[in-house]
């Protein structure tokens, strides 16, 4: 497995892309925006599910960490049965959700990424988006990476997609 870790908008999503093509192997991909997407509608502004402010701060409930849990879980048993997979997320929670991830991931081989960004360059990519609210992507730009380990860190401020994906590629065993 390989698991990218970065703020709103720090472009994890184009690594991802661009890791699928230069790497050798099929991988899946996962994220925690499909995840979110795939919430039911009644979770979205919830206290118990996902709450978005007004200034970008994202808040989950316990509703949405027990659907989190099964998905992180499942996501795990594929890579056990034998799948390649890369996972897009946000450790809002640091490195508790870190410890969330190795919990589940037991003794699977995993490569943990940290996709950094400038804030102001996140915040200016959020904006072009159009599919976030504004201050999203400043709120996490730092707070994601706190108590983090990597086995690699990428820099997406002045850095493409690509030649990240290829720095990750070239630790993928």
């Amino acid at each position: 497995m390989i698991i990218l870790n970065g703020g709103s908008s720090s472009g994890k999503t184009g690594i991802v892309r661009c890791l699928q093509a230069v790497l050798p192997d099929p991988w899946l991909a996962f994220g925690v925006d499909s995840f979110v997407d795939a919430l039911p509608a009644k979770m979205q502004a919830s206290e118990a599910g996902i709450e978005i402010a007004a200034d970008g701060r994202v808040s989950v409930g316990a509703d949405f960490r027990e659907l989190e849990t099964a998905w992180t879980e499942g996501i795990v048993a594929m890579a056990g049965a034998g799948a390649r997979i890369i996972v897009d997320d946000v450790f809002l929670g640091g490195a508790a959700s870190q410890q969330r991830w190795q919990k589940a991931l037991g003794e699977l081989a995993v490569l943990w990424v940290g996709v950094k960004c400038e804030s102001a360059v996140a915040a200016g990519r959020e904006v072009a988006r159009g599919d976030r609210v504004q201050g999203m992507a400043a709120s996490q730009a730092d707070v994601v990476h706190q108590g983090v380990v990597y086995d690699l860190e990428v820099d997406t401020t002045h850095t493409e997609s690509v030649v990240c994906a290829r720095a990750v590629a070239a630790h993928v065993s």
